[in-house]
């Protein structure tokens, strides 16, 4: 009998999801099967605090030391949340795959709604195929790096790409394989995120022949920005604030809870709360496992200096010895792979998502969804093909990955305020969903809006000194290319046809096609629309 009851339960709330679907114009074409805590695994997944902070780990010590690693990671959780609770009031009134760019476009007045939604679109594709690129990149880098201990193998950029290669496809074939798939790998990455970083940390503190004073994890702040740094040339301040880049790309990726929300049960409510939930849990994880490897560290100078190349692998080989470092490198490079593979499935959606609604060229073709699998298998490959792109600069640049992770954050970021301010300057059109914050929405949403524009203007600063092609932070080079092509291609263009988010069932229903710029404002002109 219980049986039966939970199964009428979730016809019911699938309905109610297909109708709310509906109401914003689209059908269900993705399948729904993923439930809150799934929901909330993606995100928690894509954030994979072991991930960025492993990933960053010879930033940070480079780029204010302990003490900036600790304190920027509190100061950026806090600021991150004020995000996460703004994206979350508008991501449960508009639960669509689209995510910013259609939230864009929904809470402003509708002869307003192209431009925003073509705008926060470009921009969050960026950040998209950024924070994949930087995310599976590491992978690489880490299963490099494990080759090596106890061996002769020496890594090159060229083996490093090429291990990158086959990561990416190996994340490409796993999204290929549907959606009941990834909820399974799902419920596994969660508990190896929390149980494995958890592990690791109580093991290299547990096994540390010495430990570090409280006064050097929590004082100790480090100029190793160049010769001289930026602490000399600028100032020790200048040199903290580009030093929370570790804590502030690793807290990214959150909007993968919206993007799921066609594929989840009670949207409304299971994408704010997937939001929120994985923000606050990797926040106090991420704090945790800094920590711990700042007690851990055993000689700091000889750990930013490893022959590994890797702080962290040095951090474990001094600690639980050669065995237990290979072992818990596994852990790491799982935990990495499984955030890169959920990053390509979040990117895919958002990917589908806007080329249904014509913003990608090529949409027509890219605007399909497999019979079988009722997965989006064209934009997964989009997707691997683009980050496989995006990493190639790792062959001729030695900055290359801090900048991948530096453009993943402004992009992403700049897609999350826009929707944020925009609701906040035409709040009269904002209609409420389940997850709402009362009075505190204005303050938290305003909050939120100046500390992107804060950030966004930070990472693009150059992070060595002297500042030369090899060091080169190449954020504002792409930032300013995707600024470019949106505003440019706009203006040229795509203001005469792309019209924001279509109304796909009324378009299908007067056999428009659907993705087809042309014709749905033809439709429109004709008043069909």
């Amino acid at each position: 009998m219980s049986h039966s009851n939970s199964d009428l339960e979730k016809t019911h709330t699938h309905g109610a999801d297909e109708e709310e679907l509906a109401r914003m114009g689209y059908k269900q074409e993705l399948k729904r099967d993923l439930s809150m805590i799934q929901n909330f695994g993606m995100s928690f997944s894509i954030i994979s605090v072991i991930t960025g902070t492993s990933s960053l780990f010879l930033y940070g010590l480079n780029t204010g030391g302990p003490a900036v690693m600790v304190w920027g990671w509190v100061v950026v959780s806090f600021f991150t949340m004020m995000v996460g609770l703004a994206m979350g009031e508008v991501c449960s009134a508009h639960p669509t795959s689209g995510g910013p760019y259609y939230w864009a476009a929904k809470v402003v007045p509708e002869k307003y709604s192209p431009i925003a939604s073509w705008i926060t679109g470009w921009f969050n594709l960026l950040g998209q195929v950024a924070v994949t690129t930087g995310i599976s990149f590491a992978v690489a880098q880490f299963i490099s790096t494990t080759a090596t201990i106890g061996t002769t193998f020496t890594p090159t950029p060229r083996t490093t790409i090429g291990i990158y290669a086959a990561v990416l496809i190996t994340q490409g074939l796993i999204n290929t394989f549907g959606v009941r798939l990834l909820g399974m790998l799902n419920n596994v990455s969660i508990w190896w995120h929390a149980t494995g970083t958890t592990s690791l940390v109580i093991a290299v503190l547990a096994k540390a022949p010495t430990h570090q004073s409280a006064k050097f994890v929590f004082t100790q702040f480090v100029d190793g920005t160049g010769n001289p740094g930026w602490g000399t040339r600028a100032s020790h301040a200048y040199v903290a604030i580009i030093g929370i880049l570790l804590a502030q790309y690793t807290m990214t990726g959150f909007d993968a809870s919206a993007h799921m929300t066609e594929e989840t049960q009670n949207a409304a409510m299971a994408g704010s709360l997937g939001i929120v939930v994985s923000i606050g849990v990797s926040a106090v994880l991420g704090w945790f496992l800094i920590i711990g490897l700042l007690f851990s560290i055993q000689d700091y100078a000889g750990t930013v200096t490893s022959a590994t190349g890797q702080p962290v692998t040095q951090i474990l080989l001094d600690t639980v010895g050669q065995n237990g470092a290979i072992a818990l490198m596994v852990v790491i490079f799982m935990c990495m792979f499984f955030a890169g593979t959920f990053s390509i499935t979040s990117n895919s959606r958002m990917m589908y998502a806007f080329s249904r609604d014509g913003g990608l060229p090529g949409s027509r073709f890219f605007h399909k969804v497999n019979a079988q699998t009722q997965t989006p298998i064209r934009t997964v490959w989009l997707a691997v093909t683009l980050c496989f792109i995006l990493g190639l600069p790792s062959l001729g640049s030695s900055v290359a990955f801090s900048a991948a992770t530096s453009i993943a954050t402004i992009g992403l970021y700049i897609s999350y305020g826009i929707p944020i301010a925009l609701r906040v300057l035409y709040r009269r059109n904002f209609v409420k969903g389940p997850f709402h914050l009362g009075s505190f929405s204005y303050p938290v949403a305003i909050a939120a809006v100046l500390w992107i524009m804060f950030i966004s203007i930070v990472f693009i600063l150059p992070q060595i000194n002297p500042v030369t092609s090899q060091t080169l932070n190449y954020a504002i080079v792409a930032v300013g290319i995707v600024m470019t092509y949106s505003l440019g291609f706009w203006f040229i263009s795509a203001r005469r046809w792309f019209t924001g988010p279509v109304q796909q069932i009324r378009e299908e229903e007067l056999n428009v096609e659907v993705s087809d710029p042309a014709a749905s404002e033809k439709a429109k002109g004709e008043g069909e629309l």
